[in-house]
Protein backbone atom coordinates (compact mmCIF):
# COMPACT_ATOMS: atom_id res chain seq x y z
CA UNK A 1 0.00 0.00 0.00
CA UNK A 2 1.58 3.24 -0.93
CA UNK A 3 2.26 5.80 2.25
CA UNK A 4 -0.36 8.50 2.91
CA UNK A 5 2.39 10.40 5.01
CA UNK A 6 5.53 10.92 7.05
CA UNK A 7 5.86 10.12 10.25
CA UNK A 8 8.61 11.75 12.81
CA UNK A 9 10.51 8.97 14.05
CA UNK A 10 11.20 11.15 17.34
CA UNK A 11 8.06 12.78 18.55
CA UNK A 12 5.70 10.67 16.01
CA UNK A 13 3.39 13.56 14.41
CA UNK A 14 2.20 12.53 11.05
CA UNK A 15 3.02 15.29 8.44
CA UNK A 16 1.35 15.41 4.71
CA UNK A 17 3.98 16.30 2.51
CA UNK A 18 7.34 16.21 2.07
CA UNK A 19 7.43 20.57 2.75
CA UNK A 20 5.69 20.08 6.14
CA UNK A 21 8.34 17.35 7.15
CA UNK A 22 11.10 20.27 6.08
CA UNK A 23 9.76 22.65 7.96
CA UNK A 24 9.33 20.02 11.23
CA UNK A 25 12.77 19.53 10.81
CA UNK A 26 13.69 22.92 11.58
CA UNK A 27 11.65 24.11 13.89
CA UNK A 28 12.21 20.91 16.08
CA UNK A 29 15.93 19.52 14.93
CA UNK A 30 14.00 16.40 14.43
CA UNK A 31 16.06 13.91 11.42
CA UNK A 32 14.21 10.92 11.84
CA UNK A 33 11.12 10.51 9.13
CA UNK A 34 9.75 7.32 7.88
CA UNK A 35 6.96 6.75 5.22
CA UNK A 36 3.75 6.10 7.27
CA UNK A 37 0.36 3.86 5.33
CA UNK A 38 -1.54 6.05 7.81
CA UNK A 39 -3.26 9.28 6.38
CA UNK A 40 -2.90 12.42 8.92
CA UNK A 41 -6.39 12.67 10.45
CA UNK A 42 -9.11 15.37 9.01
CA UNK A 43 -11.80 15.81 11.56
CA UNK A 44 -14.15 18.43 10.50
CA UNK A 45 -15.94 20.09 12.84
CA UNK A 46 -19.89 20.10 11.99
CA UNK A 47 -20.53 23.03 13.71
CA UNK A 48 -18.16 25.47 12.15
CA UNK A 49 -15.95 23.61 9.63
CA UNK A 50 -12.89 24.21 11.49
CA UNK A 51 -10.77 21.08 10.39
CA UNK A 52 -8.52 19.37 13.04
CA UNK A 53 -5.38 17.09 12.18
CA UNK A 54 -5.44 15.04 15.34
CA UNK A 55 -7.31 14.01 18.89
CA UNK A 56 -5.69 16.42 20.46
CA UNK A 57 -6.80 19.59 18.15
CA UNK A 58 -10.22 18.22 17.82
CA UNK A 59 -10.09 17.93 22.09
CA UNK A 60 -8.74 21.74 22.14
CA UNK A 61 -11.53 22.93 19.80
CA UNK A 62 -14.39 21.73 22.20
CA UNK A 63 -12.75 23.06 24.95
CA UNK A 64 -12.60 26.46 23.66
CA UNK A 65 -15.69 26.20 21.73
CA UNK A 66 -18.20 23.66 23.40
CA UNK A 67 -18.75 22.11 19.81
CA UNK A 68 -18.39 18.34 20.15
CA UNK A 69 -19.34 16.75 16.41
CA UNK A 70 -17.05 16.15 14.57
CA UNK A 71 -17.23 14.44 10.96
CA UNK A 72 -14.09 12.02 9.38
CA UNK A 73 -13.01 13.17 6.36
CA UNK A 74 -9.62 11.60 6.67
CA UNK A 75 -10.16 8.94 3.52
CA UNK A 76 -11.68 11.07 1.57
CA UNK A 77 -8.58 13.51 1.50
CA UNK A 78 -6.01 10.64 1.65
CA UNK A 79 -3.74 10.54 -0.97
CA UNK A 80 -0.51 8.95 -1.61
CA UNK A 81 2.51 11.20 -0.60
CA UNK A 82 5.21 12.49 -3.00
CA UNK A 83 8.69 11.86 -1.59
CA UNK A 84 9.96 13.56 -4.54
CA UNK A 85 11.51 17.44 -3.00
CA UNK A 86 10.17 20.30 -4.19
CA UNK A 87 11.75 21.40 -7.45
CA UNK A 88 14.30 24.73 -7.26
CA UNK A 89 13.31 27.47 -9.57
CA UNK A 90 14.15 27.57 -12.69
CA UNK A 91 15.39 31.16 -12.54
CA UNK A 92 18.11 29.90 -9.82
CA UNK A 93 19.17 27.30 -11.93
CA UNK A 94 20.09 29.06 -14.49
CA UNK A 95 22.51 31.20 -12.58
CA UNK A 96 19.69 34.33 -12.25
CA UNK A 97 19.89 37.15 -10.01
CA UNK A 98 21.76 36.11 -6.33
CA UNK A 99 20.26 38.94 -4.73
CA UNK A 100 16.88 38.94 -5.99
CA UNK A 101 16.26 34.81 -5.63
CA UNK A 102 17.58 35.76 -1.92
CA UNK A 103 14.84 38.44 -1.71
CA UNK A 104 12.28 36.15 -2.67
CA UNK A 105 13.27 33.27 -0.79
CA UNK A 106 10.07 32.10 1.95
CA UNK A 107 11.18 30.69 5.68
CA UNK A 108 9.73 30.06 8.23
CA UNK A 109 9.64 32.36 10.97
CA UNK A 110 12.57 32.67 14.04
CA UNK A 111 9.97 32.77 17.32
CA UNK A 112 10.64 32.39 21.02
CA UNK A 113 11.61 28.27 21.20
CA UNK A 114 10.41 28.29 25.45
CA UNK A 115 7.22 29.42 24.48
CA UNK A 116 6.66 27.40 21.57
CA UNK A 117 7.51 24.18 23.15
CA UNK A 118 5.20 25.83 26.14
CA UNK A 119 2.45 25.73 23.44
CA UNK A 120 2.76 22.64 21.90
CA UNK A 121 3.00 20.95 26.07
CA UNK A 122 -0.55 22.56 25.82
CA UNK A 123 -2.04 20.83 22.54
CA UNK A 124 -1.48 23.51 19.98
CA UNK A 125 -0.21 21.86 16.72
CA UNK A 126 3.21 23.42 15.72
CA UNK A 127 1.77 24.84 12.54
CA UNK A 128 -0.85 26.98 14.55
CA UNK A 129 1.35 27.48 17.46
CA UNK A 130 4.28 29.50 15.38
CA UNK A 131 1.83 31.06 13.24
CA UNK A 132 0.45 32.97 16.42
CA UNK A 133 3.42 33.45 17.83
CA UNK A 134 4.51 35.34 14.83
CA UNK A 135 1.35 37.03 14.52
CA UNK A 136 1.20 38.21 18.62
CA UNK A 137 4.63 39.23 18.41
CA UNK A 138 6.03 36.87 19.81
CA UNK A 139 5.65 38.46 23.44
CA UNK A 140 4.06 36.14 25.50
CA UNK A 141 2.25 32.78 25.92
CA UNK A 142 -0.92 34.60 27.23
CA UNK A 143 -0.78 36.77 23.60
CA UNK A 144 -1.00 33.63 22.07
CA UNK A 145 -3.16 31.83 23.23
CA UNK A 146 -5.32 34.55 22.81
CA UNK A 147 -4.74 35.13 19.19
CA UNK A 148 -5.45 31.61 18.20
CA UNK A 149 -8.80 31.84 20.27
CA UNK A 150 -9.71 35.10 17.69
CA UNK A 151 -8.61 33.75 14.63
CA UNK A 152 -9.68 29.83 15.48
CA UNK A 153 -12.12 29.81 11.85
CA UNK A 154 -9.06 31.19 9.72
CA UNK A 155 -8.67 28.67 6.66
CA UNK A 156 -4.96 29.24 7.22
CA UNK A 157 -4.80 28.28 10.89
CA UNK A 158 -2.91 25.13 10.65
CA UNK A 159 -0.58 26.16 7.77
CA UNK A 160 2.82 26.75 8.76
CA UNK A 161 3.54 30.54 8.27
CA UNK A 162 5.97 31.61 5.41
CA UNK A 163 7.85 35.21 5.41
CA UNK A 164 11.05 36.68 3.70
CA UNK A 165 13.97 35.27 4.69
CA UNK A 166 15.12 38.96 5.97
CA UNK A 167 12.29 39.47 8.26
CA UNK A 168 12.19 39.89 11.53
CA UNK A 169 9.71 39.58 14.49
CA UNK A 170 9.13 43.00 16.17
CA UNK A 171 6.54 43.13 19.23
CA UNK A 172 4.10 45.44 18.71
CA UNK A 173 4.64 48.67 20.01
CA UNK A 174 1.89 50.31 22.96
CA UNK A 175 -0.53 52.96 20.88
CA UNK A 176 -1.59 54.27 23.99
CA UNK A 177 0.69 56.79 26.94
CA UNK A 178 1.96 55.27 29.91
CA UNK A 179 -0.80 57.34 31.36
CA UNK A 180 -4.06 56.51 29.24
CA UNK A 181 -2.66 52.59 29.80
CA UNK A 182 -2.64 52.70 33.70
CA UNK A 183 -6.19 54.45 33.31
CA UNK A 184 -7.43 51.14 30.91
CA UNK A 185 -5.75 48.76 33.42
CA UNK A 186 -7.54 50.68 36.61
CA UNK A 187 -10.84 50.31 34.27
CA UNK A 188 -10.74 46.80 33.71
CA UNK A 189 -9.78 46.16 37.52
CA UNK A 190 -12.69 48.36 38.12
CA UNK A 191 -14.77 46.55 35.56
CA UNK A 192 -13.59 42.92 36.83
CA UNK A 193 -14.45 43.99 40.70
CA UNK A 194 -18.03 45.10 40.20
CA UNK A 195 -18.50 42.04 37.84
CA UNK A 196 -17.27 39.71 40.97
CA UNK A 197 -19.83 41.85 43.41
CA UNK A 198 -22.30 41.08 41.14
CA UNK A 199 -21.76 37.49 40.62
CA UNK A 200 -21.07 36.87 44.58
CA UNK A 201 -24.66 38.61 44.29
CA UNK A 202 -26.40 36.65 42.85
CA UNK A 203 -24.54 33.65 43.84
CA UNK A 204 -25.73 34.76 47.54
CA UNK A 205 -29.22 35.24 45.93
CA UNK A 206 -29.17 31.78 45.43
CA UNK A 207 -27.66 30.12 48.68
CA UNK A 208 -30.73 32.18 49.98
CA UNK A 209 -33.00 30.57 48.21
CA UNK A 210 -31.98 27.33 48.12
CA UNK A 211 -31.81 27.65 52.66
CA UNK A 212 -35.54 28.52 52.50
CA UNK A 213 -36.45 26.03 49.83
CA UNK A 214 -34.26 23.20 52.46
CA UNK A 215 -36.49 24.88 55.35
CA UNK A 216 -39.57 24.65 53.74
CA UNK A 217 -38.57 20.56 53.06
CA UNK A 218 -37.61 20.38 56.47
CA UNK A 219 -40.22 21.62 57.71
CA UNK A 220 -42.51 19.58 55.78
CA UNK A 221 -40.64 16.59 56.25
CA UNK A 222 -40.82 16.86 60.42
CA UNK A 223 -44.92 17.54 59.86
CA UNK A 224 -45.21 14.64 57.70
CA UNK A 225 -43.45 12.15 60.74
CA UNK A 226 -45.60 13.87 63.06
CA UNK A 227 -48.41 12.84 61.43
CA UNK A 228 -47.51 8.83 61.15
CA UNK A 229 -46.10 8.60 64.82
CA UNK A 230 -49.48 10.22 66.02
CA UNK A 231 -51.49 7.67 63.40
CA UNK A 232 -49.24 4.75 64.51
CA UNK A 233 -50.55 5.73 68.50
CA UNK A 234 -54.12 5.50 67.59
CA UNK A 235 -53.41 2.34 65.88
CA UNK A 236 -51.58 1.07 68.35
CA UNK A 237 -53.87 2.06 70.79
CA UNK A 238 -56.95 0.09 68.86
CA UNK A 239 -55.08 -3.22 68.55
CA UNK A 240 -54.81 -2.71 72.44
CA UNK A 241 -58.06 -2.44 73.36
CA UNK A 242 -59.15 -4.95 70.05
CA UNK A 243 -56.48 -7.43 72.41
CA UNK A 244 -58.04 -6.02 75.41
CA UNK A 245 -61.49 -6.96 74.59
CA UNK A 246 -60.87 -10.47 72.50
CA UNK A 247 -58.88 -11.14 76.72
CA UNK A 248 -61.78 -11.13 78.27
CA UNK A 249 -64.19 -12.51 75.41
CA UNK A 250 -61.66 -15.76 76.15
CA UNK A 251 -61.89 -15.29 80.31
CA UNK A 252 -65.72 -15.31 79.90
CA UNK A 253 -66.04 -18.01 77.70
CA UNK A 254 -63.71 -19.71 80.34
CA UNK A 255 -65.77 -18.85 83.36
CA UNK A 256 -68.73 -20.12 81.46
CA UNK A 257 -66.90 -23.60 80.11
CA UNK A 258 -65.68 -24.22 84.37
CA UNK A 259 -69.15 -23.47 85.39
CA UNK A 260 -71.19 -25.72 82.87
CA UNK A 261 -68.30 -28.49 84.01
CA UNK A 262 -69.20 -28.09 87.41
CA UNK A 263 -73.33 -28.16 87.05
CA UNK A 264 -72.39 -31.45 84.70
CA UNK A 265 -70.25 -32.98 88.09
CA UNK A 266 -72.59 -32.28 89.81
CA UNK A 267 -75.40 -33.64 88.05
CA UNK A 268 -77.54 -30.28 87.61
CA UNK A 269 -78.86 -29.78 83.95
CA UNK A 270 -77.15 -27.09 81.55
CA UNK A 271 -78.36 -23.91 82.55
CA UNK A 272 -80.93 -21.98 80.16
CA UNK A 273 -79.54 -19.10 79.56
CA UNK A 274 -82.94 -17.08 79.00
CA UNK A 275 -83.30 -17.98 82.69
CA UNK A 276 -79.98 -16.43 83.48
CA UNK A 277 -80.88 -13.26 86.07
CA UNK A 278 -79.33 -9.68 84.20
CA UNK A 279 -76.95 -8.22 87.32
CA UNK A 280 -79.13 -5.72 88.95
CA UNK A 281 -78.49 -2.20 88.55
CA UNK A 282 -78.90 -1.53 92.52
CA UNK A 283 -76.15 -3.76 92.84
CA UNK A 284 -73.89 -2.20 90.54
CA UNK A 285 -74.90 0.62 92.40
CA UNK A 286 -73.61 -0.66 95.37
CA UNK A 287 -70.46 -1.21 94.17
CA UNK A 288 -69.87 2.02 93.12
CA UNK A 289 -70.86 3.25 96.20
CA UNK A 290 -68.33 1.34 98.00
CA UNK A 291 -65.02 2.75 99.27
CA UNK A 292 -61.97 2.39 97.25
CA UNK A 293 -59.58 0.75 99.07
CA UNK A 294 -55.89 2.40 98.41
CA UNK A 295 -53.42 -0.35 96.91
CA UNK A 296 -50.88 -2.02 98.25
CA UNK A 297 -47.67 -1.98 97.83
CA UNK A 298 -48.20 -5.49 96.10
CA UNK A 299 -50.52 -4.39 93.57
CA UNK A 300 -48.52 -1.73 93.11
CA UNK A 301 -45.75 -3.63 92.08
CA UNK A 302 -47.80 -6.13 90.05
CA UNK A 303 -49.26 -3.04 87.87
CA UNK A 304 -45.90 -2.05 87.69
CA UNK A 305 -44.56 -4.85 85.90
CA UNK A 306 -47.92 -5.97 84.15
CA UNK A 307 -47.15 -1.99 82.41
CA UNK A 308 -43.48 -3.36 81.77
CA UNK A 309 -44.52 -6.29 80.04
CA UNK A 310 -47.10 -4.13 77.95
CA UNK A 311 -45.01 -1.22 76.92
CA UNK A 312 -42.63 -4.11 75.56
CA UNK A 313 -44.86 -7.52 74.44
CA UNK A 314 -42.88 -7.38 71.08
CA UNK A 315 -39.89 -8.93 72.99
CA UNK A 316 -40.65 -11.60 75.61
CA UNK A 317 -37.31 -12.64 76.26
CA UNK A 318 -36.36 -9.06 76.94
CA UNK A 319 -39.02 -8.59 79.46
CA UNK A 320 -38.65 -11.62 80.83
CA UNK A 321 -34.58 -11.24 81.14
CA UNK A 322 -35.30 -7.90 82.85
CA UNK A 323 -37.90 -9.91 85.18
CA UNK A 324 -35.61 -12.58 86.18
CA UNK A 325 -32.81 -9.29 86.63
CA UNK A 326 -34.86 -7.82 89.11
CA UNK A 327 -35.52 -11.02 91.36
CA UNK A 328 -32.07 -11.07 91.24
CA UNK A 329 -31.44 -7.47 92.99
CA UNK A 330 -34.13 -8.22 95.06
CA UNK A 331 -32.68 -11.63 96.37
CA UNK A 332 -29.39 -10.09 96.86
CA UNK A 333 -30.57 -7.98 99.54
CA UNK A 334 -33.01 -9.96 101.28
CA UNK A 335 -29.84 -12.40 101.45
CA UNK A 336 -27.02 -10.12 102.45
CA UNK A 337 -28.67 -7.11 103.69
CA UNK A 338 -25.59 -5.31 105.25
CA UNK A 339 -23.49 -5.47 101.77
CA UNK A 340 -23.36 -2.01 100.24
CA UNK A 341 -22.63 -3.40 97.31
CA UNK A 342 -25.72 -4.96 96.59
CA UNK A 343 -27.93 -1.90 97.99
CA UNK A 344 -26.26 0.29 95.09
CA UNK A 345 -26.81 0.40 91.44
CA UNK A 346 -24.79 2.49 88.90
CA UNK A 347 -27.66 4.28 86.13
CA UNK A 348 -25.13 4.36 83.73
CA UNK A 349 -23.85 0.57 83.87
CA UNK A 350 -24.62 -0.85 80.02
CA UNK A 351 -25.41 -4.12 81.70
CA UNK A 352 -28.06 -2.55 83.52
CA UNK A 353 -29.32 -0.20 81.22
CA UNK A 354 -29.26 -3.29 78.65
CA UNK A 355 -31.43 -5.34 80.85
CA UNK A 356 -33.47 -3.25 83.20
CA UNK A 357 -32.59 0.97 83.02
CA UNK A 358 -33.70 0.71 78.93
CA UNK A 359 -37.59 -0.60 79.59
CA UNK A 360 -39.69 1.58 80.74
CA UNK A 361 -41.16 0.50 84.16
CA UNK A 362 -37.76 -1.25 85.47
CA UNK A 363 -36.30 1.76 87.54
CA UNK A 364 -40.24 2.32 89.03
CA UNK A 365 -40.20 -1.29 90.14
CA UNK A 366 -36.84 -0.91 91.89
CA UNK A 367 -38.32 2.67 93.57
CA UNK A 368 -41.06 0.38 95.38
CA UNK A 369 -38.74 -1.76 96.55
CA UNK A 370 -37.36 0.92 98.77
CA UNK A 371 -34.31 2.25 96.03
CA UNK A 372 -33.61 6.14 95.75
CA UNK A 373 -31.94 8.71 93.20
CA UNK A 374 -28.64 9.41 94.92
CA UNK A 375 -25.94 11.60 93.73
CA UNK A 376 -27.75 13.67 91.31
CA UNK A 377 -29.86 10.68 89.86
CA UNK A 378 -26.50 8.39 89.15
CA UNK A 379 -27.27 5.70 91.39
CA UNK A 380 -29.85 3.88 92.86
CA UNK A 381 -29.21 2.95 96.27
CA UNK A 382 -31.34 1.21 99.22
CA UNK A 383 -30.36 2.63 102.28
CA UNK A 384 -29.43 -0.20 105.43
CA UNK A 385 -32.41 1.50 107.54
CA UNK A 386 -34.87 1.24 104.81
CA UNK A 387 -34.31 -2.37 104.02
CA UNK A 388 -38.02 -4.26 104.28
CA UNK A 389 -37.93 -7.88 104.16
CA UNK A 390 -41.83 -8.48 103.93
CA UNK A 391 -41.92 -5.54 100.65
CA UNK A 392 -38.88 -6.92 99.35
CA UNK A 393 -40.27 -10.97 99.84
CA UNK A 394 -43.70 -9.28 98.07
CA UNK A 395 -41.68 -8.34 95.34
CA UNK A 396 -39.74 -11.75 95.03
CA UNK A 397 -43.42 -13.12 94.52
CA UNK A 398 -44.58 -11.11 92.00
CA UNK A 399 -41.48 -11.37 90.14
CA UNK A 400 -41.94 -15.33 90.45
CA UNK A 401 -45.62 -14.90 89.12
CA UNK A 402 -44.64 -12.91 86.61
CA UNK A 403 -41.97 -15.10 85.33
CA UNK A 404 -43.72 -18.65 85.20
CA UNK A 405 -47.26 -17.70 84.58
CA UNK A 406 -47.63 -17.36 80.75
CA UNK A 407 -50.95 -15.41 80.85
CA UNK A 408 -49.33 -12.90 83.42
CA UNK A 409 -50.15 -9.24 81.83
CA UNK A 410 -52.19 -10.46 79.10
CA UNK A 411 -55.23 -9.69 81.20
Amino acid sequence: MAGLSLQCGDCGVLLKSVEEAQQHAELTSHSNFSESTEAVLNLVCTACGKPCRSKTESDLHTKRTGHTEFADKTLEAAKPISLEAPKVDAEAEDGGDASASKSEEMVVPEVNKNILEELEAMGFPTAQATRALFYSGNSSLEAAVNWVVEHENDPEIDQMPLVPKDTKVEAPKPSLTPEQLKAKQQELRERARKKKEEEEKITEREREKERIRIGKELLEAKRIEEENERKRILALRKAEKEEEKRAREKIRQKLEEDKAERRRRLGLPPEDPSTAKPPAPVVEEKKLSLPVRPASKAEQMRECLRSLKSNHKEDDAKVKRAFQTLLTYVGNVVKSPDEEKFRKIRLSNQTFQDRVGALRGGIEFLELCGFEKIEGGEFLFLPRNKVDRAVLNSAGSELDSAIKNPFFGVL
